[in-house]
């Protein structure tokens, strides 16, 4: 972001948006091996030039890593035997498709929430870790605030409970200021604001767009200004 504002003469900007949601066009494009719903090959990567493809490491990672990655990133509590149902499955011939995936995850989860496939939390999972997507967001939010021009705006959709996760504690560390220890007798009005304050609450997708558009259900926006 500094350097393409850089090449335009520009420091500082009155606001930015981060939609970090994956794109609707690579979900719905097979070959790029995001969905389990579309056969492909089982790439996942935002990148397909570089990095290792959701294929290559559930080909090298042992069950105890393929177990951490679904149970950190996808929240899934049949981590565990999704895991051991895929390294068994790899015995007898490579997992490289989407297809073969999601047809392995559905036979080891046993329940899933109405209305969404067994496989849900696995691919969303593996994509994360294949893209490294929460370090990147951790690393792209002070960058972001420091382009920030005063009374600018950082506006930031997650889709994902982990993403806000991140998002919220930035904001808060960013809204604290300078920490004393409790014994300090220094008066809160003396205190410097921090580098940022948070704009309202979050704000979720209302029923009616949810309904206009499915994957806006899980949206979160959170708002902060800089001081």
């Amino acid at each position: 972001m500094k350097q393409a504002l850089a090449a335009r003469g520009i420091r500082e900007v009155a606001g930015i948006l981060l939609d970090v949601g994956v794109s609707s066009p690579q979900l719905e494009e097979g070959a790029r091996g995001f969905s389990f719903a579309r056969e492909g090959p089982l790439d996942m990567r935002m990148d397909p030039t570089q990095g290792q493809t959701a294929a290559e490491f559930l080909a090298r990672a042992d069950e105890e890593e393929i177990r951490e990655v679904i149970a950190t990133y996808g929240e899934e509590r049949f981590a565990k035997s999704v895991a051991a149902a895929i390294v068994d499955a790899r015995r007898r011939e490579p997992v490289r498709t989407t297809g073969q995936l999601a047809a392995i995850v559905g036979r080891a989860v046993r329940t899933r929430e109405p209305g969404q496939h067994p496989a849900t939390r696995t691919f969303q999972a593996l994509r994360i870790h294949v893209n490294q997507e929460l370090e990147e967001l951790e690393v792209t939010l002070p960058r972001a605030a420091g382009l920030l021009e005063r009374g600018g705006r950082l506006a930031v959709i997650s889709f994902h409970s982990l993403e806000d996760r991140i998002v919220k504690g930035f904001i808060r560390s960013r809204s604290s200021g300078d920490r004393f220890p409790k014994e300090v007798p220094v008066r809160a009005a003396d205190i410097p604001p921090g580098e940022l304050r948070p704009i309202g609450r979050a704000v979720k997708a209302s029923p009616a767009e949810a309904a206009r558009n499915p994957r806006a259900r899980s949206a979160v926006l959170r708002v902060a200004e800089k001081n």
